[in-house]
C-alpha cells in the first residue's frame, strides 16, 4: 500500500507513466511469489488498448425548434452538456422529439418505456434514473446511461436528450453535471481497431438542466413539471413532443495504452486445474487533478491500493502452502476502472484463458482498513450459491457476511466483478464489513466518513491511520473464500430464477 499510494506513482491514472509503475510493481510481486505469466506474449501483461476523448466546446450545439414557436439556442455549460464520442469526431442531427420516460425496457418487470412509440429517425427524451418501484440493483442496471443509450439506439433513435427527475437532481446535482463537461472519457479497442460503444448508431448524446429541460415540452400533452411530479410517483407514460432539436457534438481523440496485470497459480487437481477462480482488484486510480488544500495528487489509498494489497498477499499465502487449491487461480489487477470499468471489461470479453473455463470471479475495492470489523460484506452474493460458500469460509475465522448495508447504492453494479456477471460468470465484491469488536458500529461511521471526506479526494493517501492488522485480516478473509471456491465439488452457480443470471448466465445465451 505504501508503494502503490506514493506521490511517486501520481494517482496511478490509466494511461500515465503512474500507472506503468504500479504495474510493473505487480508483476514483480506476482514473479516473486511464483505465479506463472497469464498475459499475452508469455508475459504477465495483458495490453488494452484505449481510446481518451474530449468535447470540443465550439463543436456542441443544442437547438429546441417548437412547432410554430419561438426558437432558443441554449448554452452549452449553462443550459446543457453535450457528452463526447469515442467514435465520431464529430456529428450532428436535425430530427423531431419522443418523450419516453425512463426509456427502459424491462419484460423481466412488464415494463416497457418504447411500448406505441415510434422513435425511429428520432432524438429521445429520457429521464435520468429508474422507477422507484424497481429493486435496486436491477433498477441501477436499467438505469445506467450505458444501458439506455444502447436501448435507445435499438429501436432507432438517433439522439439521446436526458432530463432530471426530483430524485436525480438530489444525488447528482446539476453542477457536477457541468463540472465534469470538460472531463477526459475512455473507451476500449477491439482487436479490429474500433472504440468499443454498445450504442455507437447515435449520433449525439446531451443532458439537459432541469430549468432548460422545461422547454422541450412547449406545446406537449404534459409539461416538464407534470412529468416529474408523475416520476416522484411512478412511471410516466411517453407522448410525442411538439418540438424538433438541432444537436451537434465534436470531440478531440487520443489513443493511450495501459495493461492488466495477470498471473496464475496452477490448480493440484488435473481434473479441475483447467477451471479458473479469478480474484481481481483496480490498479488505476484518479491520477493528477484540481488542487484540494494545495495538493494535486489523488493517491487512492484506499481506493484500490488496498484492495490490490489483499490480491498479492492472498496469492503469496495461496501460492506458498504445501498444496495448491484443485482449481486454478487467476490474480488479476485491471486498468481503467476509473474510467468505467474498461480493463475488467476487455479482460472479461478477451481472457487469456478459455472464456468457458472461468467459473467465479471475487473483486476487491476499496476495503476501508481504518478499523477492526467482525464481519465481510460480499456485494451480489445472494444472486448466486458464492453467498453459501463465501459464509462458510468466514465462519472458521469467527467473521460472519452480512447483508449490502447500502441498498440504494446499487454497489454491486458498479464495480469491475460485473463486467464478469455480463459474460454469465457468478461474482462476488468483497469489502470491510461495518461491524466492530465493541460492537457499536462504529465501522459504519468510519466508512460513511471516508465516503463523504476523503472518496476520490486527495486525502485518500498515507497520512490517513491505516489498521495494517485488519487489512492482514481481511487478506485472510480473501484467501479462505478463494480456497474454498477452488477447492468446492461443483463450480458456483446462479440461484434459480435470479435477474442477473437469467439475463447474462450463459445457460440462457
Amino acid at each position: 500500500m505504501r508503494y502503490l499510494a506514493d506521490d511517486l506513482l501520481e494517482g496511478r491514472e490509466a494511461g500515465t507513466r503512474g500507472y506503468d509503475l504500479a504495474a510493473a510493481y505487480v508483476a514483480s510481486q506476482f514473479r516473486q511469489i511464483g505465479l506463472r505469466p497469464a498475459g499475452t506474449d508469455g508475459g504477465y501483461f495483458q495490453p488494452v488498448p484505449l481510446q481518451a476523448h474530449w468535447v470540443v466546446r465550439d463543436g456542441a450545439r443544442l437547438i429546441v425548434r417548437p412547432q410554430g414557436g419561438r426558437v432558443t439556442q441554449l448554452t452549452l455549460g449553462q443550459d446543457y452538456v453535450v457528452q463526447s464520442s469515442p467514435v465520431r469526431a464529430a456529428s450532428a442531427l436535425a430530427a423531431a422529439a419522443v418523450f419516453a420516460g425512463y426509456g427502459i425496457d424491462a419484460p423481466v418487470f412488464k415494463h416497457d418505456d418504447y411500448a406505441g412509440l415510434d422513435v425511429k429517425g428520432k432524438v429521445v427524451v429520457l429521464l435520468a434514473g429508474y422507477p422507484s418501484t424497481f429493486p435496486s440493483e436491477e433498477g441501477a442496471h436499467y438505469g445506467s446511461g450505458r444501458e439506455k443509450a444502447r436501448t435507445a439506439a435499438e429501436k432507432g433513435a438517433i439522439g439521446v436528450v436526458t432530463i432530471y427527475t426530483q430524485r436525480y437532481e438530489s444525488v447528482y446535482p446539476w453542477d457536477r453535471a457541468v463540472a465534469a463537461l470538460d472531463s477526459m472519457s475512455m473507451a476500449w479497442v477491439a482487436p479490429d481497431g474500433t472504440p468499443f460503444v454498445p450504442s455507437a448508431a447515435l449520433e449525439v448524446a446531451a443532458v439537459m438542466s432541469p430549468t432548460a429541460g422545461s422547454l422541450l415540452f412547449e406545446g406537449a400533452p404534459r409539461s416538464y413539471q407534470q412529468v416529474r411530479d408523475e416520476a416522484a410517483k411512478g412511471a410516466p407514460k411517453g407522448f410525442p413532443l411538439a418540438v424538433s432539436l438541432d444537436m451537434a457534438q465534436a470531440s478531440r481523440h487520443e489513443r493511450r495504452s495501459s495493461v492488466n496485470v495477470v498471473g496464475r497459480l496452477e490448480g493440484s487437481d488435473p481434473a479441475l486445474r483447467s477451471e479458473h477462480v479469478v480474484m481481481l482488484g483496480h490498479l488505476d486510480h484518479e491520477g493528477i487533478g484540481p488542487a484540494v488544500a494545495g495538493d494535486r495528487i489523488y493517491n487512492g489509498a484506499m481506493d484500490n491500493a488496498a484492495g490490490i494489497a489483499g490480491l498479492l498477499e492472498a496469492a503469496r499465502a495461496l501460492a506458498s502452502q504445501p498444496a495448491a487449491p484443485r482449481r486454478s487461480i487467476l490474480f488479476l489487477a485491471v486498468t481503467a476502472e476509473e474510467k468505467g470499468l474498461l480493463g475488467s471489461e476487455f479482460f472479461a470479453r478477451f481472457p487469456t484463458e478459455p472464456a468457458d473455463s472461468l467459473v467465479a470471479a471475487v473483486n476487491l475495492d476499496m476495503p476501508i482498513l481504518r478499523y477492526d470489523f467482525t464481519d465481510v460484506i460480499a456485494f451480489g452474493a445472494q444472486h448466486s450459491s458464492l453467498q453459501g460458500i463465501a459464509e462458510t469460509a468466514l465462519a472458521g475465522m469467527k467473521l460472519s457476511l452480512t447483508p449490502d448495508p447500502m441498498p440504494e447504492q446499487a454497489i454491486f453494479t458498479r464495480s469491475d466483478h460485473y463486467r464478469f456477471v455480463q459474460q454469465g460468470v457468478p461474482s462476488i465484491f468483497l469489502s470491510t464489513g461495518w461491524n466492530t469488536p465493541a460492537g457499536t458500529g462504529e465501522g459504519g461511521k468510519v466508512f460513511q466518513q471516508f465516503l463523504a471526506g476523503d472518496y476520490h479526494q486527495p486525502s485518500d493517501d498515507l497520512s490517513k491511520p491505516i489498521d495494517f492488522v485488519a487489512g492482514a485480516r481481511f487478506a485472510r478473509a480473501n484467501v479462505e473464500i478463494l480456497k474454498a471456491i477452488a477447492d468446492g465439488e461443483r463450480k458456483p452457480t446462479w440461484n434459480e430464477g435470479d435477474f442477473f443470471g437469467n439475463l447474462y448466465g450463459r445457460g440462457s445465451r
